[in-house]
Formats: C-alpha cells, sequence, structure tokens
C-alpha cells in the first residue's frame, strides 16, 4: 500500500509539475506576441508614419480629410486632402486630439473622425503585457512553494507489496556478509528476543567495497528477505542548488522512518554528504550542513525505535570520523573481490538462462578471472551470450567466452582499422618485448596470449593468465611487473633505436606502481616503512620536510630507470626470441599460450 501511494503521489507532483510548465509556456507565449505587436507589427507601419507636430500643423492649414483611431489606442490612421495614401501617427494625448478635431469641425473645417472599437485579441494581449512582471513574481512563488516538497525523498518499499525479486540465494561468494545482514533481518523480525538477552540494536552498517563488489546487490536482497519496510535513497539525491534542502531531505528521510519503524533507510553512495566537513563556504558549507543534520538524526533515533541505516560507498577513507564512531555506524563490512569458488558460484547464478556448450567449464573461467568483481563476471557471460548470438551458433562456446574477457578487460576489437606496415612493425616489437621480458621473470612469464590487433585504445596486448587468487603482493613481484610493463618500450629502443608513444599508458600505469611502493607500502630502501596519503591530507607531505618530496621523487626515478635497464638487459640477451616472436606476430597477429612456448624454447 505504501509503495502504491508513493507511486500515486509521484503521479501527482509530475501532473502538478507539467501545469507549472503549461503556465511558464503560456507567460512566453503571451509575451512574446505582445512583443511582436509591439515592435515588429508596427515597425511595418513606421515607413509612412507623420509626426505629431506635423499633424497639428496640418489640422490648422485644413490639410487633413480624415483621421480614423481605435479607442484605447494611441495610433491613428490620417488621410491627407488629395492624397490617396493614408499616413499613420502616434497621438500622447487621444481625448485632446478628438476634441481638437470637434472644434476645427465646428469652425468650419470638415474633418471626418472614425472612431473603432479595439480588437478583443490585441486589447487582451496588451493587459497580458501590462500584467506580465505580476504573472512572472506569481510564478515564481508557485515554483519556491513547488521546492518545499522536493524535500520528500525516498522510495518505500512496503514488506508485502515489494517489487525487489532478489533475496540472499541470489548473492553468491559473499557468505560472511550474508550472515552479518541475516544476523539484522533477524533482529527486525523478531527484536524481543535480542532485547531480553541485553543486546541493543545496531544503529548502523556500513558496506564498503570496489564498485561492482555487491554493495547495492546485498541491499536489494535485504529489501525482497526482510518482512520490513525498506526506504532507500542515494546520497547524490540530498543536494541540489537550493541551499538548506539537503538537511530538510535527511529530516524527511527519517521522518519517515520513524513513522514505519521498524524499517531499513539505506543510502547508496553515502560519501556524496558524508565526506570530512570543511570550513569552507557555498556548496561545502550545504554538504556540512547536510552531513551534520545526518549525524544528528542518527544519534537522536528513541531506543524503542527499530530503524537501522545501511550505507554503501566504495571511498570510505572519504567520509566523516564522526559518522563511523560506534552508535552512529556500529559496523563497517568490508566486501572483498570473491575467490575462486566464489566466483564460481557468481557464474552459477548468472549462467541461468543461458546455453552452453559441453566445452563450458565454468570452474575453468572461475579460475581464469582472478580479481573480477561480481558485475565484471555477471557482464563477462552476458558479453558471451551477445556474441554467440552474432556468431549464430547454437549454444555459448569457449571461445565466445574467451572473447568476452577480451572485450571486457582489453576493449573492442578493431579489425577494419588499416594500419601502415611500420606501424605494424612498431606494435609487434613493442608485444613482444612485454612477452619476452615477462617470460624471464618468475612472477610474470604466464603468457595468455600475444596479439597486435586492436582492440579499445590499444594497440595491441599482451594477455596473462590470472589463476591464482592474491591477498599480498611481494616487493619482488611489484619489481617484477614494472619491469614487465617497460619490455615494450625496451624492445623499441633496442631493436628498432627508437620510441614511440605507444608506451604511454604502461608508463602511466608503472610510474602509479612506483609511487605507491615508497609512499603507501614504505618498499623504499633509502626511505624507510613510511606511508604518505596526499589524497587525505594535502599538507602531509610539506610536514615532513622541504626535501623529503624531492626524496620521493629521486626514489620513484631510481625504482623505474633500474626496472627499464633490466628490461633492456633482459631483451639483449634474448634477440633471437625477440625477433622470432615480432615476425611472428606479423605474420599471424595473434599467438597463443602454446604457441608462445615453442617460439622462445
Amino acid at each position: 500500500m505504501n509503495e502504491q501511494k508513493n507511486d500515486k503521489k509521484e503521479q501527482n507532483n509530475k501532473k502538478n509539475w507539467y501545469y507549472l510548465v503549461a503556465i511558464i509556456i503560456l507567460v512566453i507565449a503571451v509575451a512574446g506576441i505582445a512583443i511582436w505587436y509591439f515592435t515588429t507589427g508596427k515597425q511595418k507601419e513606421n515607413d509612412n508614419e507623420i509626426a505629431y507636430t506635423e499633424l497639428i500643423k496640418k489640422i490648422d492649414e485644413g490639410a487633413i480629410e480624415k483621421v480614423e483611431m481605435t479607442v484605447g489606442s494611441t495610433s491613428a490612421k490620417v488621410k491627407l486632402r488629395g492624397e490617396e495614401e493614408e499616413k499613420n501617427a502616434i497621438v500622447p494625448n487621444t481625448q485632446a486630439f478628438v476634441e481638437l478635431i470637434q472644434t476645427k469641425t465646428l469652425e468650419g473645417n470638415n474633418i471626418e473622425l472614425i472612431q473603432k472599437k479595439q480588437n478583443v485579441l490585441i486589447s487582451i494581449s496588451q493587459t497580458l503585457f501590462s500584467l506580465l512582471p505580476t504573472i512572472m513574481l506569481v510564478v515564481l512563488f508557485i515554483v519556491i512553494f513547488k521546492m518545499q516538497g522536493l524535500g520528500d525523498k525516498g522510495k518505500v518499499y512496503d514488506a508485502e507489496t515489494t517489487k525487489s525479486k532478489i533475496k540472499f540465494d541470489d548473492v553468491a561468494g559473499l557468505e560472511e556478509e550474508k550472515n552479518e545482514m541475516l544476523e539484522i533481518v533477524d533482529f527486525l523480525k523478531d527484536p524481543k528476543k535480542f532485547n531480553e538477552m541485553g543486546a541493543k540494536i545496531p544503529r548502523g552498517v556500513l558496506l564498503c567495497g570496489k564498485p561492482g563488489t555487491g554493495k547495492t546487490l546485498i541491499a536489494k536482497a535485504i529489501a525482497g528477505e526482510a518482512k520490513v519496510p525498506f526506504i532507500s535513497m542515494s546520497g547524490s539525491e540530498f543536494i541540489e542548488m537550493f541551499a538548506g534542502l539537503g538537511a530538510s531531505r535527511v529530516r524527511k528521510l527519517f521522518e519517515k522512518a520513524k513513522k514505519v519503524a521498524p524499517c531499513i533507510v539505506f543510502i547508496d553512495e553515502i560519501d556524496a554528504i558524508g565526506s570530512r566537513r570543511t570550513s569552507g563556504n557555498g556548496a561545502e558549507s550545504e554538504n556540512n550542513q547536510t552531513l551534520n543534520q545526518l549525524l544528528v538524526e542518527m544519534d537522536g533515533f528513541d531506543t524503542e525505535e527499530t530503524i537501522i541505516v545501511l550505507a554503501a560507498t566504495n571511498r570510505p577513507e572519504m567520509l566523516d570520523k564522526a559518522l563511523l564512531r560506534p552508535g552512529r555506524f556500529d559496523r563497517q563490512i568490508t566486501i572483498a573481490l570473491p575467490d575462486m569458488k566464489g566466483r564460481e558460484e557468481i557464474l552459477k547464478i548468472h549462467a541461468k538462462g543461458k546455453k552452453f556448450a559441453e566445452d563450458v567449464k565454468l570452474k575453468d573461467i572461475a579460475g581464469d578471472t582472478a580479481g573480477f568483481t561480481g558485475a565484471e563476471l555477471a557482464n563477462i557471460l552476458n558479453e558471451a551470450a551477445i556474441i554467440a548470438t552474432i556468431k549464430d551458433h547454437e549454444a555459448i562456446t569457449n571461445d565466445d567466452v574467451e572473447d568476452a574477457v577480451k572485450k571486457v578487460t582489453v576493449g573492442l576489437e578493431r579489425q577494419s582499422r588499416v594500419i601502415s606496415d611500420k606501424d605494424k612493425k612498431l606494435t609487434a616489437y613493442h608485444e613482444a618485448g612485454h612477452a619476452i621480458v615477462s617470460s624471464q621473470l618468475e612472477s610474470q612469464k604466464d603468457i595468455k596470449e600475444v596479439s597486435i590487433i586492436p582492440r579499445g585504445i590499444a594497440g595491441g596486448y599482451t594477455m596473462y593468465k590470472t589463476n591464482e587468487d592474491k591477498y599480498y603482493i611481494s616487493k619482488t613481484e611489484m619489481e617484477e611487473k614494472l619491469i614487465a610493463l617497460l619490455g615494450g618500450r625496451a624492445a623499441e629502443k633496442v631493436a628498432l633505436n627508437d620510441i614511440s608513444t605507444g608506451a604511454s599508458n604502461d608508463i602511466e600505469v608503472a610510474t602509479q606502481i612506483a609511487k605507491d611502493m615508497i609512499t603507501k607500502y614504505g618498499m623504499s630502501d633509502n626511505l624507510g616503512p613510511i606511508s604518505i596519503n596526499t589524497e587525505k591530507d594535502p599538507y602531509e607531505l610539506q610536514l615532513l620536510g622541504d626535501k623529503f618530496g624531492d626524496a620521493v621523487g629521486a626514489e620513484v626515478k631510481i625504482m623505474l630507470d633500474n626496472a627499464y635497464l633490466k628490461a633492456q638487459t633482459i631483451l639483449a640477451n634474448n634477440m633471437d626470441k625477440l625477433n622470432k616472436v615480432a615476425q611472428t606476430l606479423m605474420e599471424k597477429e595473434v599467438i597463443s599460450s602454446e604457441e608462445f612456448e615453442s617460439l622462445i624454447k
């Protein structure tokens, strides 16, 4: 019932806005007609106009034969004796002008005076034009009045009429997280059992994790699982151009929650309103007010009210500390990337309703997609189904899945792009450089495919096998990653004695890894274990001394220079393999892992 009422209310609000837009359009139309009439319409008459002083002079001379006027108008048509064409005149004082003509007629100067009634449309347009400022003020008042209702936001999903079909069974790879949520659902279903034990209801639960890991999905599952009302609202909906509206929406959201308690309030992307408070003005001040109101509301629940605030964010470091303290968000659940078993379960859910060939094994796909999120896995199967349909396959084959993985991770294949022989050779040596260097590094040697077919923005790619879930990365692995990334640029230098812009993305990624190793993971031998987060505190680098920033830059350069030198050394020692792989790429364009292994043996 609540959902139906909300839908009806939204429809009424839409109708009201339509009426408001219609009024504005009508006002603009009337103003346009009036302006046209008093400017463009009259401009045509200005070509044959007689001045008022000259008109009086002609009347005194008896040269006027006929005067035609419209009641209420300041314009007149005048016919001079002996002339066929009428002239136009502007009369400042119509009453005095009429009396002058009547006086001259009595004196024997016969002037025919014709007074017409004013046209109804012209009269209305003139009246509306004069009332235009008043109408605009009324419209502005209506707009301001309507804006007061914008504070009432948030969709309410009733326990009985909710349209959400997602249940906890539809959420895979998040068993611990689901157990946490089940506790909250049980608390809402039977709070008396927990109260008898002396347990207090958690005020808020913050879901943290990378985009696509399933934060919103869990919230939707609660909407379908819990037998209590579920109020959903995104963080961006609190922010508007009108000052104070964000705080008003927070108040009305919790007023609505108190009326339907026990319930769950879900705020998606809470970092839009929950970021750290500053002393700024304007938009920052408005965000501060909205956050302050949220803090007050979360801290001001009555003990009898069973309301749980569920929020999701992929940037927990941006949130204000006051929002994260116990009593507001009591629990913080980090939703990590799924492991191999979790990926297989996720694939099973998204494989429902799809036809697969016998060579497709979901376990193998799960093994080759380490580090993928649930959303990416769902996208891969959907893209595979699309590719299979386009190729007129009876079922989704393993090749379709492989193409889908490449499409999602690297980009769309561009077979139609015309590439010159020079660019083709450059790309072949660049990708061969990545592959050869990686084959000589223990942590990077699992080559899956090397290609010089353009995909997305890349002119070619070297794909690695990702069949192992890694929760920690060692310094050696990161250093070898730098060497592999710079292998393409090194191959250009060693084999062609030239360098190109094709390595720009490799250098960008390598530089970021080197900076993270020094400023985030404390892997510098000279600077030691130190962490610097300039995003969190822009002045943190300055606090460590004026020369510390120079030292960090020098360490990054040394790390990248060493990696580049090692990549060139590896290629110089394996020039025959580099030439062989590059030549094969120019001939075949794509080399599989088996072909690559046979080439370098």
